[in-house]
């Protein structure tokens, strides 16, 4: 079964991110999505410093806005 994990290739060397495979030992095939920044090894994304921490989440996130009875898709 084919199985895949992210990592990152650093001068010869192989540095997992999350999950790393549990054999002792496998064939793989190594596809190289794209060069990272010299300046960061992982790539991240952050938030504006302009919106960072301002939202905020109002009612209830479970049940619909709407009722029911309202909804066309339904009838």
């Amino acid at each position: 079964m084919l199985r895949s994990y992210e990592a990152i290739y650093d001068h010869g060397h192989i540095t997992w991110l999350h999950d790393t495979p549990k054999t002792e030992r496998s064939r793989v095939i190594i596809t190289l999505v794209s060069d990272l920044p010299a300046s960061r090894k992982t790539v991240s994304r952050l938030p504006s410093q302009l919106i960072a921490g301002k939202g905020a989440t109002l009612g209830n996130i479970v049940e619909p806005i709407v009722n029911e009875s309202d909804w066309e898709c339904l009838a």
